[in-house]
Protein backbone atom coordinates (compact mmCIF):
# COMPACT_ATOMS: atom_id res chain seq x y z
CA UNK A 1 0.00 0.00 0.00
CA UNK A 2 0.99 3.47 -0.88
CA UNK A 3 1.20 6.40 1.41
CA UNK A 4 -1.37 9.09 0.48
CA UNK A 5 -0.91 12.21 1.35
CA UNK A 6 -4.39 14.24 2.92
CA UNK A 7 -4.80 17.68 2.45
CA UNK A 8 -6.16 19.50 5.22
CA UNK A 9 -9.22 21.91 5.08
CA UNK A 10 -7.13 25.15 4.72
CA UNK A 11 -4.87 23.67 2.33
CA UNK A 12 -7.81 22.47 -0.31
CA UNK A 13 -9.24 26.10 0.10
CA UNK A 14 -5.56 27.88 -0.48
CA UNK A 15 -5.87 25.62 -3.46
CA UNK A 16 -9.05 26.44 -4.91
CA UNK A 17 -8.27 30.26 -4.17
CA UNK A 18 -5.09 29.93 -6.04
CA UNK A 19 -6.73 28.04 -9.09
CA UNK A 20 -9.96 30.96 -9.02
CA UNK A 21 -7.34 33.60 -8.83
CA UNK A 22 -5.42 32.19 -11.80
CA UNK A 23 -8.81 31.41 -13.94
CA UNK A 24 -9.90 35.30 -13.59
CA UNK A 25 -6.43 36.63 -14.22
CA UNK A 26 -6.57 34.22 -17.78
CA UNK A 27 -10.00 36.28 -18.49
CA UNK A 28 -8.54 39.53 -17.68
CA UNK A 29 -5.72 39.09 -19.86
CA UNK A 30 -7.94 38.85 -23.29
CA UNK A 31 -10.12 41.76 -22.34
CA UNK A 32 -9.16 44.30 -24.89
CA UNK A 33 -10.05 48.23 -25.07
CA UNK A 34 -11.41 49.66 -28.36
CA UNK A 35 -11.38 52.65 -29.26
CA UNK A 36 -13.66 54.69 -32.21
CA UNK A 37 -16.75 55.28 -33.46
CA UNK A 38 -20.44 54.35 -32.05
CA UNK A 39 -22.94 53.16 -35.32
CA UNK A 40 -26.04 51.68 -35.41
CA UNK A 41 -25.67 48.70 -37.90
CA UNK A 42 -28.59 50.63 -40.54
CA UNK A 43 -25.91 53.32 -40.89
CA UNK A 44 -22.39 51.14 -41.13
CA UNK A 45 -20.74 52.86 -44.18
CA UNK A 46 -22.42 56.43 -43.99
CA UNK A 47 -20.66 59.71 -42.74
CA UNK A 48 -20.24 58.45 -38.71
CA UNK A 49 -18.92 61.85 -38.02
CA UNK A 50 -22.05 63.69 -38.96
CA UNK A 51 -23.96 60.53 -37.88
CA UNK A 52 -26.67 61.41 -34.83
CA UNK A 53 -27.65 60.04 -31.23
CA UNK A 54 -30.96 61.06 -32.44
CA UNK A 55 -30.54 58.60 -35.36
CA UNK A 56 -28.47 56.29 -33.58
CA UNK A 57 -31.22 55.76 -30.84
CA UNK A 58 -33.88 55.47 -33.40
CA UNK A 59 -32.10 52.57 -34.76
CA UNK A 60 -31.85 50.72 -31.56
CA UNK A 61 -33.80 47.76 -33.07
CA UNK A 62 -30.61 46.85 -35.76
CA UNK A 63 -27.87 46.44 -32.96
CA UNK A 64 -24.63 48.47 -32.68
CA UNK A 65 -21.10 48.59 -33.45
CA UNK A 66 -17.91 50.19 -33.10
CA UNK A 67 -15.90 51.25 -36.69
CA UNK A 68 -11.81 52.25 -35.47
CA UNK A 69 -9.86 54.47 -36.85
CA UNK A 70 -8.77 51.57 -39.22
CA UNK A 71 -12.11 51.10 -40.45
CA UNK A 72 -12.89 47.64 -39.00
CA UNK A 73 -16.39 47.25 -37.99
CA UNK A 74 -16.93 45.45 -34.69
CA UNK A 75 -20.48 44.32 -34.00
CA UNK A 76 -21.42 44.25 -30.61
CA UNK A 77 -23.39 41.24 -28.79
CA UNK A 78 -26.79 41.96 -27.05
CA UNK A 79 -25.34 42.39 -23.81
CA UNK A 80 -23.21 45.27 -25.74
CA UNK A 81 -25.96 46.49 -27.71
CA UNK A 82 -28.09 47.30 -24.19
CA UNK A 83 -25.16 49.28 -23.00
CA UNK A 84 -24.56 50.76 -26.04
CA UNK A 85 -28.23 52.07 -26.33
CA UNK A 86 -28.10 53.09 -22.52
CA UNK A 87 -25.10 55.08 -23.39
CA UNK A 88 -26.50 56.57 -26.06
CA UNK A 89 -29.47 57.87 -23.72
CA UNK A 90 -27.03 59.26 -21.03
CA UNK A 91 -24.63 61.48 -23.26
CA UNK A 92 -24.98 65.10 -24.36
CA UNK A 93 -23.22 64.92 -27.41
CA UNK A 94 -25.08 65.25 -30.64
CA UNK A 95 -22.65 63.55 -32.96
CA UNK A 96 -19.17 62.13 -33.16
CA UNK A 97 -19.82 59.31 -31.35
CA UNK A 98 -16.17 58.69 -30.25
CA UNK A 99 -16.33 55.66 -27.45
CA UNK A 100 -13.85 53.34 -25.77
CA UNK A 101 -15.36 49.99 -25.30
CA UNK A 102 -13.89 47.12 -23.09
CA UNK A 103 -14.48 43.82 -24.11
CA UNK A 104 -13.39 40.45 -25.84
CA UNK A 105 -13.88 39.10 -29.68
CA UNK A 106 -15.98 36.43 -30.06
CA UNK A 107 -15.89 35.54 -33.50
CA UNK A 108 -16.71 38.18 -35.96
CA UNK A 109 -18.43 39.70 -32.44
CA UNK A 110 -17.25 41.92 -29.83
CA UNK A 111 -18.72 41.07 -25.96
CA UNK A 112 -19.14 44.58 -24.62
CA UNK A 113 -18.05 44.56 -21.20
CA UNK A 114 -18.08 48.05 -20.55
CA UNK A 115 -18.13 51.24 -23.18
CA UNK A 116 -18.02 54.60 -22.51
CA UNK A 117 -18.94 57.42 -24.98
CA UNK A 118 -15.82 60.29 -25.14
Amino acid sequence: MGTYNILRGEEMKRIAMLAAATGLLSMAAFAETFSGTVVDVNCKGKDLASHTTKCAVGCAKGGYALVTSEGKFLKFDEAGNAKALAALKATSKEKDLKAKVDGTMDGEVLAVTSIAIE
